[in-house]
Order: structure tokens, then sequence, then C-alpha cells
């Protein structure tokens, strides 16, 4: 472990202290070190250096707009090596919270994001990548591949 020292004006160092205090870190070392995977992960993701994740999409749709779940699925079954699982809930009448677990290719996942989220009747659309290391295939014994985290 390398260690770091670093200066804060007190109006930041109280707010990296209530952060540390509302999100249950033990110690300003633990979330620094979150707080700089995530900025890390951020900027290797916009720079395109990242080529595989996994990914959480997230959505609320009407569901009563003309064939919305059907060129949503659709969707899916065209990226069906995308998808891992998808989770449905029913938010009130009207309203339904789709989120789909997926892997691959970085750009891959985000453009089917960016494809699901366009479609009319999506009213919100979130993304979450993690970058993760794409681990030797194991044919051998197993038939598919290892996907790790990078941080």
């Amino acid at each position: 472990m390398e260690r770091l020292t670093i200066s804060l004006d007190r109006g930041l160092a109280e707010e990296l202290d209530a952060l540390i205090r509302d999100q249950g870190y033990h110690n300003r070392s633990e979330a620094m070190r979150d707080i700089l995977r995530r900025h890390i992960e951020q900027a290797r993701l916009e720079q395109g250096q990242e080529p595989h994740c996994v990914a959480n999409l997230s959505f609320v749709y009407d569901h009563h707009s003309r064939t919305l779940t059907e060129r949503v699925m659709d969707l899916q079954h065209a990226h069906h090596h995308l998808t891992i699982a998808s989770q449905h809930v029913h938010l009130d009448h009207d309203n339904c919270l789709e989120s789909l677990m997926l892997k691959g290719s970085s750009d891959e996942v985000r453009d089917f994001a960016h494809r699901v989220c366009a479609e009319r009747g999506v009213r919100h659309g979130s993304l979450n990548l993690i970058p993760v290391e794409q681990g030797a295939s194991h044919e051998q014994v197993h038939n598919h591949l290892h996907l790790h985290p990078k941080s």
C-alpha cells in the first residue's frame, strides 16, 4: 500500500466526513479509494478504454404505450447475447420498471441502452456500466468467459 497525503479546505473535509458517516465508511481512506475508483473507471469509459462491462439498464415506461412491450422485447431478442437477466416491477396502474442485467462489449451495451431508452413510451432510463476484464476461456473445463471487476 502506498500512503498519500492530501490537503483539503475545511468545508470539503467536513463534506467528506459527512459522506463517510452517511455511507457507513470506517475511515477516510476507504471513502477516498472508492471515490478514486469511480472517477478512474468513469474516465476510462468516457475515453473508450474499457472494452468489456457488466451493466444494469433500468427504465420506467408506460405499459399502455402502443406496442412498446413488443418493441422492447424485440430489441432484447435481437441483442440476446448481451442480456443476462431481467426484472419487471409494476409501479402503479400505468407505469412499470424494467431492470436488465447486461454483459458484453461496452460499446454494444451502451448502444443497446440508448436504443431502448429512445423508444416512444420509455419515460426514464439509467445505465450503470461497470468495467470488467475478460478472463481467459476455460474451454477444456468450462465453455464460458470469466469477467472480473477492474478495481
